[in-house]
């Protein structure tokens, strides 16, 4: 099983990217139920998707595993407010990240978050940030693992 990442394109993955919005659905349905599973979120979705990392000077890139798409995450450059430090303000922020079940375990994740990492440095950024549902323990173990760490939380009541 050998595995390569590369850039997003739109006309090649198009396919693919709707399944891995699909997918995400899926995935954090199962910790969050407020996550739609009807099959046009991927087709509404992924416009919007396009539009912000386009907006947002960001990047997709693709996990490929045998010739095949398996995988993908968005990187876009954020500005924290003004209260923060000028030197920190600017940084990458992880859209979007996800790998088909049958790749699960094999790097590719760690590896789209390197790739997301390198485009941030690249940019001369210093920090780059996502979000995580906070009862998915899978997914910030992964992120835990390339050496994320907590920084804001994010609570939530439902009136």
């Amino acid at each position: 099983m050998t595995f390569h990442i590369r850039n997003f394109d739109h006309a090649r993955d198009k396919a693919a990217a709707l399944s891995f919005i699909e997918g995400s659905q899926a995935y954090e349905h199962e910790v969050e139920p407020n996550r739609r599973l009807d099959h046009a979120v991927a087709s509404d979705y992924l416009p919007v998707l396009l539009a912000e990392v386009a907006a947002k000077d960001g990047r997709i890139f693709v996990a490929e595993l045998d010739g095949m798409a398996v995988g993908w995450a968005a990187i876009t450059q954020e500005c924290h407010p003004v209260f923060v430090t000028e030197a920190e303000r600017d940084f990458g922020y992880i859209t979007e990240l996800f790998v088909a079940a049958e790749a699960r375990g094999t790097g590719i994740g760690q590896a789209l978050i390197l790739a997301c990492e390198v485009e941030a440095r690249r940019r001369g950024l210093t920090q780059i940030v996502n979000g995580v549902l906070s009862a998915s323990s899978r997914t910030a173990d992964i992120y835990a693992q390339a050496g994320f760490r907590p920084y804001t939380a994010e609570l939530r009541k439902y009136l």
